[in-house]
């Protein structure tokens, strides 16, 4: 997490330069206090204190104990807000801020602390809504499966491929899922392994168009190709891309009736050289409102299939690559998803 890096970086710097700063003001203090009583010693030497002059010196040290209290006071109630905020954090409490006051120093930790506490608020949120998720995700399968399994060993159904088989379909469903789960945990937390190599996008595109028109021929879609002819060969992971094309492709497909059109088409970037991919199609399109909720852990559409993992892991996977990806939609003319892809890493 960035901002804990940060808060972590600064702490080191802070101790010092605050280290620095109490000795400053415990050198200041005493010099001060030195002065007065050397002062205090040669005018007693020479002469008795007058009135004026004693009530001088008492303002005097007055004045230099309030500026000293003064800076301190401004030590203390930051550093005060901090301890309360770290000790709500420690409890579990991550809403906590600090108010961003007090010297410099003091002023970059706390903005550092708040943030560190800002996301970790926000992981812990993805972390409980990811929880939720998969744990209404998993409920129908296994509640098909028992179901079937149960009846067998009670002797209601018999033990035939008609029981067993949507058992089956559902085991898969769950393996699906959890492949799914570990590549989106793998992208989100930065630990994906890409394997670059030289790719033709064009070949690319066309082994994922080739494995779903026997699918589109049979729903009556037509499934083209369509690639620029100077296109460059791109430093990517094949493997990911595909299944980023396969992922779009297969929505393509469920959302687009009789008579429609998918596209995959690429265009070579005029800045930069890489790579402009979109799988289009003239389908029912998405409503205003639900296009910003698509690359979202386990959106679905009411009629949907799959996890509703495929989009987030989509995101992911061509924000790994150094690319950005967004879609253009309306209902009853079509969805265009479409995402970018640098020429190399960058």
């Amino acid at each position: 997490m960035p901002a804990v890096f940060a808060w972590r970086r600064r702490r080191g710097f802070f101790l010092w330069r605050f280290a620095g700063f109490l000795a400053f003001l415990v050198l200041i203090g005493g010099a001060g206090c030195a002065g007065v009583l050397w002062l205090l010693g040669q005018i007693q030497a020479s002469q008795p204190l007058s009135p004026p002059l004693l009530l001088l010196v008492v303002a005097f040290g007055a004045v230099l104990a309030m500026a000293l209290l003064n800076a301190l006071r401004k030590l203390a109630l930051p550093l005060g807000d901090l301890i309360d905020a770290a000790g709500r954090a420690e409890e579990g409490d991550f809403s906590a801020r600090v108010p961003v006051r007090g010297p410099r120093e003091l002023r970059a930790l706390g903005r550092a602390f708040n943030s560190m506490l800002e996301r970790l608020q926000q992981t812990t949120s993805q972390r409980r809504d990811l929880l939720a998720d998969v744990t209404h995700e998993l409920r129908t399968p296994l509640t098909i499966i028992q179901g079937n399994l149960e009846g067998m060993l009670d002797g209601i159904y018999p033990a035939d491929e008609s029981h067993l088989r949507p058992a089956i379909e559902e085991i898969r469903q769950l393996s699906r899922l959890i492949d799914d789960l570990r590549t989106l945990s793998l992208a989100e937390s930065g630990s994906l392994e890409l394997n670059r190599e030289p790719t033709d996008l064009e070949v690319l595109a066309e082994e994922v168009a080739s494995s779903f028109r026997p699918l589109a021929e049979a729903q009556g879609i037509e499934l083209r190709v369509e690639m620029a002819s100077d296109l460059p060969l791109l430093e990517i992971d094949p493997v990911r891309i595909r299944e980023i094309l396969v992922n779009l492709t297969a929505n393509a497909l469920h959302h687009t009736t009789r008579g429609g059109r998918v596209t995959i088409h690429a265009a070579r970037e005029d800045v930069g050289g890489g790579a402009t991919v979109a799988v289009q199609d003239n389908g029912e399109g998405i409503a205003a409102e639900e296009l910003p909720l698509i690359f979202g852990r386990f959106y679905k559409s009411r009629d949907s299939g799959g996890s509703g993992l495929g989009l987030t892991i989509a995101k992911n996977l061509v924000a790994a690559h150094g690319g950005e990806i967004h879609a253009e939609s309306a209902p009853g003319t079509g969805t265009t998803i479409r995402f970018t892809l640098p020429l190399r890493p960058t």
